[in-house]
């Protein structure tokens, strides 16, 4: 096994005293000039050079980790919103490690104890609660956190507009002729499935469209709750447009119409929510609420670096587009109702 490359052997091998050495690769290079500052960081690179993370936090008092929370590592919306994390916490010099509490109240407290006690930095996370005392206990504490796509009234977060995503829906199945609205509307812990409900139901009312309670159904966010909740909505009725507050609750509602004989773009209309990169590759591509979702991780990351260096940040709603497809776009009403 090759030997660590230590402090003393950067300093030995410049030239330069070991304390100057020491201040240059931890960042505080403000008293050493641009040409010595150059050559120290080449040197280590050359000889190999890593910084002691563990060791530097016994001066600091600082990790540089910061600890994300999700609920599945698996789920491709949050994972893309980890990338844009994990990317912009790189450029910052900290490192982020994700955890996924599988949105369980009892798996999430232990995920939560075990990043606190690797004494990460801060949290980001990423499976809040509406009414959350998780996070009521965080704030008691002290402990540093922003939430990401979900919102918790009163805390940090950085999230889609989910109603105005709501709203682009209802107005883009009313305007291609729709009327019997249906929702697939996720889980009600969720501030994303309920803020997109809420948008879309408002929206509906306003433009003459009310939508039946009884034709909104909640869901898990995976493709089995979208079928499952399709089916419920069914057996109340047939729709003719349906907004499914999730990509793969909308793949699993479409499913259930194309088991039930209904052909989906033609007698009933989908729109869907985050498109996921497989939503334009299906075999009837799905229309979908699309969100900037590396970004709205860049942008937690930076809001939780601001709150770590001067005690508060400010919450931040990104705007989302509607990106239309064959699930919506060869809507025929008359269609609709030849069945």
């Amino acid at each position: 096994m090759n030997k660590r490359v230590t402090l003393r052997d950067v300093a030995k091998f410049t030239g330069v005293h070991v304390s100057t050495v020491s201040r240059v690769l931890h960042g505080d290079d403000g008293r050493v000039s641009p040409a010595t500052a150059i050559r120290i960081a080449d040197a280590a690179k050359e000889l190999g050079f890593h910084r002691d993370r563990w060791a530097a936090s016994l001066r600091s008092g600082k990790t540089g980790v910061i600890g994300v929370l999700v609920p599945r590592i698996t789920d491709i919306v949050l994972a893309t919103v980890f990338e844009g994390i994990d990317a912009a916490a790189a450029s910052a010099g900290y490192q982020a490690v994700v955890s996924g509490s599988w949105d369980d109240d009892e798996a999430r407290a232990v995920r939560i104890r075990r990043f606190l006690g690797e004494r990460v930095d801060g949290l980001i996370i990423g499976d809040a609660r509406r009414t959350d005392p998780a996070l009521v206990r965080l704030a008691a504490d002290q402990v540093p956190f922003v939430l990401v796509s979900r919102a918790s009234r009163g805390f940090p977060s950085v999230t889609g507009r989910d109603r105005f995503g709501g709203r682009l829906a209802a107005e883009h199945l009313i305007d291609i002729g729709c009327r019997r609205l249906a929702v697939v509307a996720g889980p009600d812990h969720a501030s994303t499935s309920a803020d997109r409900v809420a948008g879309f139901v408002a929206t509906a009312k306003a433009r003459g469209v009310p939508v039946d309670p009884r034709l909104v159904a909640p869901s898990s966010f995976d493709v089995a709750g979208g079928a499952s909740a399709m089916a419920r909505l069914l057996e109340v009725g047939r729709p003719d447009g349906v907004f499914a507050v999730n990509d793969f609750a909308a793949i699993g509602a479409m499913g259930t119409l194309r088991d039930h004989g209904i052909r989906v773009g033609r007698q009933v209309a989908v729109v869907g929510y985050n498109d996921i990169d497989v939503a334009a590759q299906l075999l009837v591509p799905l229309t979908s609420i699309r969100q900037p979702l590396r970004d709205m991780g860049a942008r937690a990351l930076h809001a939780l670096l601001a709150l770590l260096e001067s005690g508060s940040t400010e919450s931040a709603r990104l705007a989302p587009e509607l990106v239309v497809r064959a699930t919506t776009g060869d809507f025929a009403p008359s269609a609709a109702d030849r069945l």
